[in-house]
């Protein structure tokens, strides 16, 4: 039976009196939901959102139901809408009504891999691509083309994309068979990424997979940004569909600073419009970082607690255990900051900080973002640290330093850490630090978001805790591994003397939950395809946040400023811990609960 509850009134039989039928009418008007069994997505009604992962404007239900809002017409009685919303299955009726967005047979897809024999393709994307197809989130009329400039047969990528492809979703159901289907749907296009001549001829390979059939395109762009303009400029002009949509997943960086970033941002628009660009971070895909709205708007607990009453500060985390790794040719040149700090870790805390959006659609979301970062202050160097690991001999293992790998100049002074300071002048954050660090060659691999509350005023139990800090409460969200949110408060220890202790609230993906979690870009994927913006980033988001790291990346190359050093495997450079203590902040991650 799905449950139904009226807002703002109470839900007694009075309720569904004769006296109160039309007020019962607007109500049932407003609430109508239509229950979707994942049966029946699976079917060709069902859109490739919602046969995966329902979309904003749907809820899914503990028994894998789908909850779809609908409008009744003006002619449908009280009774009737009644006892629709009260059925256990909906109507056949009811289900076809419901616009899902899919025509299932008379379109073609065709999703494009520029780069197609890079490590990225390899390694995410076509994993990715096939994790879409193994849970039945692709169309049934695709193919997936890689295109490069290495020559390679059509068996030849069928080959290298295989040794990546693994049955992480059910690993006890054997997928070989839907392996071979999927490789089937892969072919192979050599050219230059700046030859009109060779898109032209890939434009014609796709012509013959797509038929008469609306075609609708999709090009990922996994390829220095150097490239990124060449690219586009070939694949709109040659490449484009004649008949559907055309779209570009473009990946970052995007751009060095606000000059190098608008530059590029002009440029693709000379070819494409807004909205057929889609600016991809990963880490917007991630499950805890989609969660995070959900946590805040939907839990009556946290969003009174959301502002500068109640926190004391944020923090932003993101640690890797390992240094570049023979990467040195494309870190040196963008730094820990541009990397990770001012496209991750921004993102999310705009995500985090926003005001609550006027709905999930990516318009209302993406606007709200825009005000976070244009309410920040640009960072200033005094409010920033930054690092670079050197070699370090533990237990008689050398690891190396980060100007010992070959592909880094030896006389580099581009971070491998950073911490900053960050501040939002509104009225929700005014005063509130937000505190950011990233880093390579650290003692752990992490990200995570770690809200940290005030002290309760008066305390009576003060003198029982010794250390105040000890006493804060603070909610953490970790976003990779391991994936859980959890909640420190306060309690008795069992026993018969007053002994207080910190405890976690936790819950534990893996525990609760016991479906895999599925990979970022695999969201991404599926939502660029069903041109769904949300997880995207807008041009005036982009320009805003660049606006709030170009100036001290400025300051940090015109003087030179040389990084601190610290062992590779520790924790970072001692700087950043001065700086937390400047603003009365002990970092989160060297409690004992890490």
């Amino acid at each position: 039976m799905a449950a139904f509850a009226p807002t703002n009134h109470c839900c007694s039989s009075s309720a569904y009196s004769t006296s109160s039928k039309v007020g019962s009418f607007h109500t049932l008007q407003n609430n109508l939901f239509s229950l979707v069994s994942e049966r029946r997505l699976g079917s060709k009604n069902g859109s490739l959102q919602s046969k995966c992962y329902p979309s904003p404007r749907s809820i899914l239900m503990q028994d894998g139901a789908l909850a779809f809002k609908t409008h009744p017409s003006k002619e449908d009685s009280p009774e009737k809408l009644k006892r629709e919303i009260f059925s256990v299955t909906p109507p056949v009726e009811q289900l076809k009504s419901v616009d899902l967005g899919v025509d299932g047979g008379s379109s073609h897809l065709s999703i494009t891999v520029v780069g197609a024999s890079g490590d990225l393709a390899k390694k995410k994307i076509f994993p990715a691509l096939f994790a879409l197809y193994y849970e039945g989130c692709l169309p049934e009329n695709f193919i997936i083309c890689g295109y490069a400039r290495s020559k390679m047969t059509d068996e030849e990528l069928r080959g290298m994309v295989s040794e990546t492809l693994t049955c992480r979703i059910d690993k006890r159901q054997k997928c070989d068979e839907k392996m071979e289907q999927f490789l089937k749907k892969c072919f192979y296009h050599c050219g230059q990424y700046d030859s009109q001549e060779n898109f032209m001829e890939l434009d014609t390979t796709l012509k013959g997979h797509e038929g008469q059939k609306v075609s609708n395109r999709l090009f990922y762009l996994s390829v220095p940004p150097n490239i990124f303009i060449d690219a586009v400029s070939c694949a709109s002009r040659s490449a484009s569909s004649a008949n559907g949509w055309t779209r570009v997943i473009v990946e970052k960086p995007f751009g060095r600073d606000s000059e190098s970033s608008a530059a590029l941002t002009n440029a693709l628009k000379q070819y494409l419009t807004e909205e057929q660009i889609f600016r991809i971070d990963h880490y917007l895909g991630k499950e805890l970082v989609e969660n995070l709205s959900v946590l805040r708007f939907s839990n009556l607990i946290f969003e009174p607690l959301w502002s500068r009453q109640y926190i004391r500060n944020v923090q932003f985390i993101f640690s890797e255990d390992f240094g570049s790794e023979g990467r040195g040719g494309y870190f040196d040149n963008y730094g820990i900051i541009r990397d990770i700090m001012q496209n991750h870790l921004l993102q999310i805390l705009a995500l985090f900080a926003m005001e609550t959006p006027v709905s999930l659609e990516a318009e209302d979301i993406r606007n709200e973002k825009v005000k976070v970062l244009r309410s920040a202050k640009p960072i200033v160097l005094n409010d920033m640290v930054i690092g670079q690991y050197k070699s370090h001999t533990k237990g008689g293992i050398t690891c190396p330093g980060y100007t010992d790998d070959k592909t880094v100049p030896k006389d580099s002074i581009t971070p491998t850490f950073a911490a900053a300071a960050l501040f939002i002048n509104n009225a929700r954050w005014d005063g509130v630090p937000f505190l950011m660090k990233a880093g390579k060659a650290l003692h752990t691999r992490r990200a995570e978001i770690r809200v940290q509350f005030r002290h309760v005023p008066g305390n009576l139990y003060n003198g029982k805790f010794g250390n105040l800090d000890r006493a804060t409460n603070e909610l953490v969200i970790r976003v990779q591994p391991d994936e859980a949110i959890y909640l420190k408060v306060n309690n008795k220890v069992p026993g018969l003397g007053m002994r207080l202790d910190s405890s976690h609230l936790n819950l534990h993906y893996k525990a609760r939950y016991s479906k895999e979690i599925p990979d970022a870009y695999e969201r991404l994927l599926l939502d660029a395809i069903e041109g769904e913006r949300r997880l995207f980033i807008r041009s005036d988001e982009l320009d805003a946040a660049w606006s709030l790291f170009t100036p001290v990346l400025r300051e940090l190359e015109e003087k030179k400023v040389i990084p601190e050093y610290y062992p590779h495997g520790s924790r970072g450079p001692v700087g950043a811990h001065y700086l937390a203590a400047r603003y009365n902040v002990k970092w989160g991650d060297l409690g004992v609960d890490y």
